[in-house]
C-alpha cells in the first residue's frame, strides 16, 4: 500500500524538500515520518510547501556555491598516488577512484566521494593524468594525479674493468717494424723454407732427364 508524503529534507535518490513523493506505507510510519523527513500530505501541510520550496533553493545554492569553490580549488593541485609495480614499470592492476578519494583526504584534507571522481579509462601506467570530476549536476571539474611507483628501482652493477694495458696494436719496434710487418716476414721465410725442400727434394728438370737416358 502507498501513501503519499511531502518531503521536508533532501533524500538522495526519493527527492528534495517540498517534493511530493508516493512511498510505501510502512517506510513513511516507521521512518520518514518519525525522523522528520516527511509530513503527510493535507490541505494543512500544503500551506508549508512555500517556506520548504525556499529552504530547498538556498540549500541548491549553497551546495552549487561550495562546489565551484572546490572545482576551482582541485584544478590547482596535484594528488600522488603510489603503486606498486613491476620490474618493467607496469602496474598490478589499476589506480581506482577510492585510491584518489583516500589520497584527497591524506593529503589535502579534502572528503570527497569516490562516485564523484570520474575515470574514463582505467589508469594503468606511472606519469601524470587528467580526470574529470562531477561535483553537482552543475559544476564539473579537473583534478591532476600523479602515479609514482613505489618499487626500488634495480640498478644493474658496472661492468669489470681489466687493469691490464691494452697492448697497441701497430706499434713500431727498435727497427721501425710493426707487429703486422713482423707477422708477413715470418710467413715469408716459412714459405721459401718450404720452398727450398721441395725443389731439393723433387725437381721437375733433373727426372726428365733421367727417365730420356733410360729410354735410350
Amino acid at each position: 500500500m502507498k501513501t503519499e508524503v511531502i518531503l521536508t529534507s533532501n533524500i538522495v535518490g526519493l527527492g528534495g524538500e517540498s517534493d511530493q513523493v508516493k512511498v510505501a506505507a510502512g517506510y513513511a510510519r516507521n521512518y520518514l515520518l518519525p525522523q522528520g523527513l516527511a509530513i503527510p500530505l493535507t490541505h494543512a501541510n500544503k500551506r508549508r510547501l512555500e517556506v520548504l520550496g525556499q529552504r530547498r533553493a538556498e540549500r541548491e545554492a549553497h551546495e552549487y556555491n561550495a562546489m565551484s569553490e572546490l572545482a576551482k580549488s582541485l584544478s590547482k593541485l596535484v594528488c600522488q598516488v603510489k603503486v606498486k609495480t613491476g620490474e618493467d614499470g607496469k602496474l598490478f592492476g589499476a589506480v581506482t577512484t577510492g585510491m584518489i578519494a583516500d589520497e584527497l583526504k591524506h593529503q589535502f584534507d579534502v572528503s570527497l566521494d569516490k562516485k564523484k571522481i570520474y575515470i574514463e579509462n582505467p589508469i594503468r601506467t606511472l606519469g601524470d593524468h587528467e580526470i574529470e570530476l562531477h561535483l553537482h549536476p552543475e559544476v564539473k571539474g579537473k583534478l591532476q594525479v600523479r602515479v609514482e611507483s613505489t618499487t626500488p628501482v634495480t640498478v644493474p652493477p658496472p661492468e669489470a674493468v681489466s687493469l691490464e694495458p691494452k697492448k697497441e696494436e701497430g706499434r713500431p719496434d727498435r727497427r721501425g717494424r710493426r707487429d703486422g710487418d713482423k707477422g708477413e716476414a715470418s710467413e715469408a721465410k716459412s714459405r721459401m723454407a718450404k720452398g727450398e725442400k721441395t725443389s731439393k727434394a723433387d725437381k721437375p728438370g733433373k727426372v726428365e732427364k733421367v727417365k730420356a737416358g733410360r729410354a735410350g
